[in-house]
């Protein structure tokens, strides 16, 4: 019988946990080996790198907090089992969950880090994105948007203000969203890394009514005015009459598409 491989993957915040993930996973299922699994403990209601990794590859099971016991349950059939520890997570609260089960530590750590914590806890290091170090959190600002559909230029704008620092110092900032045209769109944001635009995930559009599916934003910095961004996020949210409109729009665009 096989043993399980339970990789445990910790590091600060935007240093490309979820990033290295997702390349095991990549290779894992160019193998054709199915049955893999992933959980990210301490995400509650904003499980936003848990939607992207599902988008990204359906074919995993992916695990949410609620779900520990199903997850355990679950490992020893696996052939492969990744969990990510957040950065806000103490390293010791993996151990709580997995109890006796063994399982390799890999951290993802900027380069310019030589000696931390991750250092002392991990088996093996993987050199991850050039984060900038020196801005200190203090706090964790995380709002779901589930039932919102978003004006994609208005958020635009917000996007530019909170990773400019119109609302504090950011060090990482990522959510999923749903505008306009039916689309979930994912951005992620980390201090010192260059960015890039919005991603379409690989999601049905959503074009009757309000959307049902999981959506909402993650800032982590410094000074951060939360009441500023909420309030600023909530304009770029369109009421009930335009959402109705731009989905007739879009129906029809696709509609005349299908037909040519």
């Amino acid at each position: 019988m096989s043993i399980t491989t339970i990789r445990v993957v910790a590091g600060d915040a935007g240093c490309g946990k979820t990033t290295w993930i997702s390349q095991q996973i990549s290779t894992i299922t160019a193998k054709e080996i199915k049955n893999i699994l992933y959980f990210c403990p301490g995400t509650g209601n904003l499980p936003i790198d848990q939607i992207r990794l599902i988008a990204d590859f359906p074919q995993i099971e992916v695990f949410k907090d609620g779900q520990e016991i199903e997850f355990i349950q679950k490992i020893m059939s696996a052939n492969a089992v990744f969990m990510e520890l957040p950065s806000y997570l103490e390293l010791n609260a993996i151990a709580q969950i997995l109890d006796n089960l063994s399982y390799r530590k890999v951290a993802v750590i900027s380069p310019q880090i030589k000696d931390s914590e991750y250092h002392m806890w991990a088996e093996e290091i993987v050199p991850g994105a050039a984060v900038n170090t020196s801005i200190i959190p203090t706090k964790l600002w995380r709002v779901p948007t589930q039932g919102q559909v978003i004006d994609e230029d208005s958020l635009s704008e917000f996007w530019y203000e909170v990773t400019n620092g119109a609302y504090g110092q950011v060090i990482r900032a990522k959510g999923i969203f749903d505008v306009a045209d039916g689309r979930q769109i994912y951005s992620d944001f980390v201090n010192g890394v260059r960015s890039v635009d919005f991603l379409e995930l690989d999601l049905p559009r959503h074009l009757e009514g309000r959307p049902q599916r999981f959506s909402g934003v993650e800032v982590l910095g410094t000074d951060l005015d939360e009441a500023a961004m909420r309030q600023t996020l909530e304009d770029c949210c369109l009421a009930d009459a335009a959402i109705s409109q731009y989905q007739e729009q879009v129906k029809q665009i696709l509609l005349e598409d299908l037909v040519e």
